[in-house]
């Protein structure tokens, strides 16, 4: 039997078929386009090949395209007669996955890969900020994360996409020197790995080091293919750095280019969330945001997310439409109790409700009792500054800039000097 990069054997006996499969796995741990044809090619060289099948119906959900999806792993499971062990084991994961059954696909997922850790495909579901574990919304879900990348690290050693997300976990979890270190040695192997850059990024965040950052995400985007799955997201950060340093110009040139709903190829939920943040946090900062801009997204959030229980993805919603004036649509996301944190959805529902009435205390009552795990919704640091400058901002407008500064010393240090909220100094 061919095996994969990773010495795993494949039930393939074409050379085409297992190059191509190859390429494509690469092509989705690096985060680059070209999946989809990679897995098309494979299955068309060898359309017995369960696991190609597999890997297409993962690039098609990367891509947005669930029905596409569902008939690839149709396909896989068609022909999944005389497969090891493993890749049996390995096909029952994403089944599981695309049935919608989280909480069943993510004790599978652990359970292979305490067999299988080589077997990255599986393994990947559950890293990220957007996996099984980040978006858990259980208590503690860094540190989760964290012993569940490390068990990947001891195991895989000098990869370049082990390296990368597990330098994303101990990014989240402050260990930022050993982070950046990781991630660096990711880059050195593979330059090309999207995920190695967009973590290298929240770690120069975190740190503090915008000009660095700017700097290296503008060099390093240049040659990425915006029909990526990062792209969006990576320009995001670029924005938020441009937003940072003042350059009001290039935000909403970045923003208008690759980041709103109509610009961007990534995923709905990073459409939504990145845009719904810098939007409001370029608010705060003292930037106007024309109002079609939270219109647009409160159409896009409405299409795309009509009814709760995606925790992260609600809170966007509900901002952007309270801040479209789109009460009814507010109201709903504010009654609807679903999703893994749905008790922090309500609160942080109702903030937004009243900071689009300038009711400033009344905001400040609801968005207090959330920050206290505020980690629950998912995302990483960096995006749940959302609700550390809102509260802030809220602080602020309630006469409070004293308790602002000693919140920011307390629980976000790289804002305590200096933050990107109208005020603050």
């Amino acid at each position: 039997m061919l095996a994969d990069r990773y010495g795993l054997t494949l039930t393939t006996s074409l050379p085409e078929a297992r190059d191509a499969y190859v390429e494509g796995l690469d092509h989705i741990l690096a985060a680059t386009f070209g999946a989809s044809e990679a897995f098309s090619a494979s299955v068309a060289a060898d359309p017995g090949f369960a696991l190609g099948h597999v890997g297409l119906a993962r690039a098609r959900m990367y891509e947005g395209d669930m029905p596409g999806a569902k008939e690839a792993i149709a396909s896989a499971l068609s022909c999944a007669s005389g497969l090891t062990k493993r890749e049996q084991s390995h096909l029952a994961v994403f089944d599981l996955l695309f049935q919608g059954r989280v909480p069943e696909a993510r004790v599978a997922v652990l359970e292979h890969s305490e067999k299988h850790p080589r077997d990255v495909l599986v393994a990947q579901i559950c890293t990220n900020i957007f996996g099984l574990i980040g978006m858990s919304g259980e208590p503690g879900r860094e540190s989760i994360q964290l012993a569940y990348t490390t068990k990947l690290f001891d195991a895989l050693g000098e990869d370049w996409w082990i390296m990368s997300v597990h330098g994303q976990a101990l990014c989240e979890v402050g260990r930022l020197d050993e982070a950046m270190a990781v991630m660096d040695r990711s880059l050195a192997l593979n330059n090309a790995n999207a995920n190695a850059s967009h973590f290298k990024a929240h770690t120069l965040y975190e740190q503090g080091f915008g000009e660095a950052g700017r700097t290296y995400l503008a060099e390093w985007i240049s040659n990425y293919d915006t029909r990526s799955l990062l792209h969006g997201h990576l320009s995001w950060h670029r924005a938020l750095w441009a937003l940072e340093q003042e350059d009001e110009t290039e935000l909403w040139s970045i923003y208008d280019g690759a980041i709103a709903p109509n610009a961007s190829y990534s995923l709905p939920i990073n459409v939504l969330t990145d845009a719904a943040a810098l939007l409001y946090r370029s608010e705060i900062a003292g930037f106007k945001v024309a109002p079609e801009r939270w219109r647009n997204l409160s159409d896009y959030a409405s299409r795309f997310f009509p009814n709760p229980g995606m925790s992260f993805a609600d809170i966007h919603s509900a901002l952007a439409h309270a801040m479209a004036g789109d009460g009814e649509r507010l109201a709903f996301l504010t009654e609807t109790q679903s999703g893994f944190a749905a008790d922090l959805v309500r609160p942080v529902a109702q903030t937004w409700g009243a900071i689009a009435r300038q009711d400033w205390t009344a905001a400040l009552q609801h968005l207090t009792p959330v920050m206290a795990d505020h980690a629950r919704l998912g995302g990483s640091r960096a995006q749940r500054d959302l609700l550390e400058l809102t509260y802030l901002n809220l602080l602020l407008r309630s006469g409070h800039a004293q308790e602002a500064h000693r919140t920011a010393i307390a629980r976000r240090p790289i804002f305590s000097h200096s933050a990107p909220v109208s005020g603050f100094v």
